[in-house]
């Protein structure tokens, strides 16, 4: 075939493939079979290999990539990626209504979404003679700054990667929206997981962040992840919001089906009210509902205050409840000893989750709560996903720790000031183990395929009981386990030989040094460069590291000078040489370098005392105080006054997931 028939026929092929790609991951609306879609997509395919200088970057079969890159370049966006402010309840959409209207009047059209729970996207086009091409996308990062994610997100079906733009749109532009997890592939995505023996993703929008952030765009490909866009910047002809998605469905995005407009705010919360129970029928997490000012003039009218629109809020819902009953109070023993109380339940459906356990966290909490075996509780999912008990129908107190381990049956202690309960023995199995899983997981040494069942069985067949067994493991003693073969079982052994060399802070943090999270780890490392220079610093030293005060320098200190001088000696013996780091210069440039953080409430992806260290690292001044200085205050489940006295004083509020997309993490 000569070069300018192939030329044509390649063309009018991948149109043909983006029709239909829209049609079934855009629309939803399929007009081929699987088998006749096959059949196109593979005569493209054959005439491109056929003529491989005549393949495009935006053809279809160019979505899959190989290698995203080692790190994620930084992307300016054109203009800010803002997060938006919460209302809770109808007083506040109420309240918040009353201020719009008292800006531009009450000729105010409303248009509502559905708030997905996802990974903002930011995705940018430029123009050429055929329409415009994708040309990179990015996260939003800090509102100003995200990561270049374009290898992972060229993979994502929905994403058009040619468009007919509408008219009056510059020739570069940004179409914004979300990326999402479906729940059927999450849960598919997590039964992967398990069977790869790695730790399942905790919710949807987690599991599609980490599947942007993959490394491997092949990976990213095999999640199943789906868009919904919402915003074009800058707006071009659109003179509302209304406009903008008839717009971008006109240029081929997908939408959310499930938008309306109205006129009143009663028909606004009633459209809230009518998702809230109908949130489980639409196969992906919502959180809430997005309520903008329609009009274009209107919202420029209306401004922004802080990093936030005026003309747009989330409303959004409360954590789901349900009532259920208490089997019985068993107690877990953690990695340190500590004795967690956990409720066993009678199995029940919360935010489409089946719920059989929520934490009790220690015993003043049980017995402030009332809780005892028979007990009718009510519980929730915390943020919608750590299932926690709210209330008791009838509490009672007097619910007390066993004396004994039920474990190892040693004697379980509470130290002078501490509510926590400890089992005393090192070598309790419990404890072992959970220190295996703890060094191995994610944030530690991350060895993938040595999950919760494997080391399980390596720790009952006796093969390993402390982290550096792992490096002395034979191919032989691995293809013995359950569910491993030949090839598996040199998987397996491959990958815990590439963890020999991690990066000092991973393995700080999988060392489990005490009160030394993540955030805490990354602060030493940089701090001391070496693991060398760590191991002999003393408290004197240790509290001279910003973040680090005197009883977390002692718990330091001890550990290096006891038993985790011999733990880390037995790794090093093994084999395992931790790659020092450069010494902490000046704090990098960021959206919190000298503001001024208050954290309140709970907090589900780190602990408080992290998040001040990973503030303090940024450059930030993490304190304990609202006032008219403070620049945010980052609230969780439980906030209570000082969130109020964040509100009175219109100090920005930021739930954890906007908090950690502020900083980029």
């Amino acid at each position: 075939m000569a070069a300018t028939d192939a030329a044509g026929q390649l063309e009018q092929l991948r149109q043909q493939v983006r029709y239909h790609d829209h049609r079934y991951y855009a629309l939803d609306d399929p007009e081929l079979t699987d088998a006749e879609y096959d059949a196109l997509y593979l005569e493209l395919r054959q005439l491109e290999e056929e003529h491989p200088d005549l393949v495009t970057p935006d053809s279809p079969t160019q979505r899959v990539a190989g290698v995203a890159g080692s790190q994620f370049a930084k992307v300016r966006h054109r203009s800010p990626m803002l997060s938006l402010q919460n209302a809770f309840d109808e007083e506040e959409i109420r309240a918040w209504d009353q201020r719009v209207r008292g800006i531009v009047g009450d000729e105010v059209t409303y248009v509502c979404e559905l708030k997905i729970d996802g990974l903002a996207m930011s995705l940018a086009y430029e123009r050429d003679e055929g329409g415009a091409r994708l040309v990179r996308a990015a996260t939003r990062g800090d509102g100003q700054t995200g990561e270049d994610v374009t290898a992972n997100v060229r993979t994502i079906r929905s994403v058009p990667l040619r468009i007919q733009p509408l008219d009056g749109l510059p020739d570069q532009f940004e179409v914004r929206g979300e990326v999402y997890m479906p729940l059927d592939a999450f849960e598919r995505t997590n039964r992967q997981m398990e069977e790869a023996g790695r730790q399942p993703f905790m919710n949807p929008r987690n599991s599609a962040a980490g599947s942007v952030r993959q490394l491997d765009a092949s990976i990213t490909a095999s999640r199943n992840l789906q868009t919904f866009m919402y915003t074009l910047d800058p707006s071009g002809p659109a003179g509302s919001q209304w406009d903008v998605l008839e717009g971008l469905i006109e240029m081929g995005f997908r939408v959310n089906p499930n938008r309306a407009r109205f006129d009143t705010l009663d028909q606004v919360i009633a459209y809230h009210d009518h998702w809230l129970t109908h949130r489980h029928e639409i196969g992906h997490e919502i959180d809430g509902v997005v309520v903008k000012v329609d009009r274009h003039d209107q919202q420029l009218e209306l401004g922004f205050v802080a990093r936030s629109p005026r003309w747009a809020i989330a409303f959004k819902y409360a954590p789901e409840q349900a009532q259920t009953v208490v089997e019985d109070i068993v107690c877990y023993v953690g990695r340190t000893g500590v004795l967690t109380p956990v409720a066993k339940l009678r199995p029940v459906m919360v935010a489409g989750v089946t719920v059989r356990n929520a934490t009790l966290h220690n015993e003043q909490m049980v017995n402030e709560k009332g809780v005892y075996a028979g007990a009718r509780v009510t519980i929730q999912r915390a943020g919608d996903v750590i299932p926690e008990v709210v209330s008791v129908v009838e509490p009672r107190t007097g619910w007390m720790m066993p004396t004994h381990c039920p474990v190892c049956g040693s004697e379980i202690v509470r130290e002078e000031g501490y509510i926590a309960h400890r089992c005393i023995n090192p070598f309790c199995p419990a404890q072992q183990l959970e220190r295996l899983r703890h060094f191995a997981g994610r944030g530690g040494m991350d060895i993938e395929g040595l999950g919760p069942a494997t080391l399980t069985q390596l720790f009952e067949k006796e093969l390993v009981r402390e982290p550096s067994h792992l490096y002395r493991l034979t191919l032989e003693q691995v293809r013995d386990l359950d569910r491993f073969a030949e090839k598996s079982a040199q998987n397996l052994i491959d990958r815990i030989e590439a963890s020999r060399t991690p990066p000092l802070s991973r393995f700080l943090y999988a060392l489990g040094v005490p009160e030394v999270g993540e955030a805490t780890a990354e602060v030493l490392a940089a701090d001391f460069g070496t693991l060398d220079a760590l191991r002999e610093a003393g408290e004197e030293r240790l509290v001279e590291v910003d973040g680090i005060g005197p009883a977390m320098a002692k718990e330091i200190a001890a550990f290096f000078a006891g038993n985790g001088s011999e733990l880390v000696d037995h790794l090093l013996e093994a084999g395992v040489s931790p790659r020092g780091e450069k010494p902490a210069g000046p704090p990098p440039e960021g959206p919190i370098k000298g503001k001024t953080v208050v954290f309140t409430g709970s907090m589900e992806r780190m602990s408080r005392p992290e998040a001040e260290a990973l503030v303090k690292q940024l450059g930030g001044k993490a304190t304990g105080t609202v006032t008219a200085k403070t620049d945010y205050v980052v609230a969780g489940p439980g906030a209570g006054t000082k969130l109020e006295k964040a509100e009175k004083l219109e100090v920005t509020v930021l739930d954890e997931d906007a908090f950690f997309d502020l900083i980029g993490r």
